[in-house]
């Protein structure tokens, strides 16, 4: 069934979330608010230069025609590089990770080019998205319920190749065939039914900031002509390797984003005024966290969205005592299926999130804009 929605602009006029935000001393948080070059570097090119090794080693062992080689490294080719793909320019996006400018910019659109990626709409979206979290009128970023399928044919793509999956989420990766198709469609300026709810979400986007839309329509080209450089190239020298390394590694052994990215917000609550009840942080080992940014402190980041990625750990120790303990990957998963199991029979039931005692639960003085700050997230016409 369709559902009718405000227009944004009406929704920026008449919705207004007065957002819980565990305290912390402001000294402390802009403390933790500091960017780092030295940090923004250690995360960006680190994560860059990983998807340079993992693809010369693709390269490496399709010349030596080592298949078995080949194939390993293509699989950690593509666990690495999959995070090129909306993880790492959020960050970028957000204008947190370094403190140059400059380089946040650099960085985004470089990720966003390699992996498929529209940072100008999603911009858009995910402004929305911070400030209205999980309230449908102004965030429809995330298309509830999500299910968290553990599919033979899902699972089947996500540890192979992801020609057809469509999880979801409007900003989330699909397969190849789904993404290129909705880039070739976007570079003309073409969305789709708005009866179909991604559709109608990006529609309400469109219609209320207009210059991003164009922003993306000329973004959707340079990915076109940029991946279709490639094509060209490879078949020219006959490096039919390259488009696996260069243009296809985002829809190659998708499964660690899946599994970590689904966890931020399934299940949880809608139309609450608190993170801790629909956003949910993970913890991950230190090779998981770095591919993912940090977004596992995923609570964390969403209230207080200014602190880098880098200091999010840091954050959830300094408000530990008014945070709800972080679940295990396994334990995200086993709640988020037990949920999904009930909604089909119950579909307006979620997941509430239990405090600890000693959590506060209202709002006890203004927010000051370095507490509610997003970075520099938000585009022209929204800030």
């Amino acid at each position: 069934m369709e559902t009718s929605y405000q227009p944004l602009a009406e929704v920026r006029k008449t919705l207004r979330v007065e957002w819980y935000r565990s305290p912390i001393e402001r000294e402390k948080l802009r403390e933790l608010s500091k960017r780092s070059d030295l940090q923004g570097w250690f995360q960006a090119g680190g994560h860059l230069a990983l998807f340079v090794v993992t693809g010369t080693l693709v390269y490496v062992f399709w010349l030596e025609q080592n298949w078995l080689g080949f194939a390993l490294a293509l699989f950690a080719h593509g666990t690495s590089g999959t995070f090129f793909s909306g993880v790492a320019p959020h960050e970028c996006g957000h204008g947190t990770v370094f403190r140059t400018k400059w380089l946040n910019k650099f960085f985004m659109y470089l990720f966003s080019l390699l992996s498929w990626w529209d940072p100008f709409d999603y911009g858009s979206s995910h402004t929305y998205h911070h400030r209205y979290t999980q309230y449908p009128d102004g965030d429809r970023e995330n298309l509830f319920p999500l299910e968290p399928s553990l599919s033979p044919t899902l699972l089947l793509q996500l540890f192979t190749v992801n020609l057809f999956s469509q999880p979801g989420r409007v900003f989330s990766k699909g397969g190849a065939i789904s993404t290129i198709l909705v880039t070739i469609k976007s570079a003309f300026g073409v969305v789709g039914s708005s009866k179909v709810p991604i559709n109608e979400w990006l529609h309400a986007l469109h219609t209320d900031q207009p210059d991003e839309h164009r922003k993306s329509m000329a973004w959707s080209r340079v990915l076109l002509l940029f991946h279709g450089s490639v094509l060209v190239f490879s078949i020219a020298t006959h490096l039919w390797v390259l488009p696996l390394i260069v243009t296809f590694f985002p829809f190659i052994a998708n499964w660690l984003a899946y599994f970590v990215g689904v966890a931020q917000h399934c299940g949880l609550y809608g139309n609450v005024p608190d993170f801790r009840k629909s956003t949910r942080s993970i913890m991950l080992n230190p090779v998981a966290e770095f591919l993912y940014w940090r977004m596992n402190w995923h609570t964390e980041h969403h209230m207080y969205a200014g602190v880098p990625c880098y200091n999010l750990k840091k954050l959830y120790r300094e408000i530990a005592e008014d945070l709800p303990k972080p679940r295990t990957l396994r334990g995200a998963w086993r709640e988020m299926r037990g949920t999904w199991r009930r909604q089909q029979s119950d579909p307006n039931y979620q997941f509430d999130t239990p405090l600890p005692s000693t959590a506060g639960k209202v709002p006890t003085e203004t927010m000051s804009e370095l507490e509610t700050s997003i970075g520099e997230l938000a585009p022209e016409g929204l800030r």
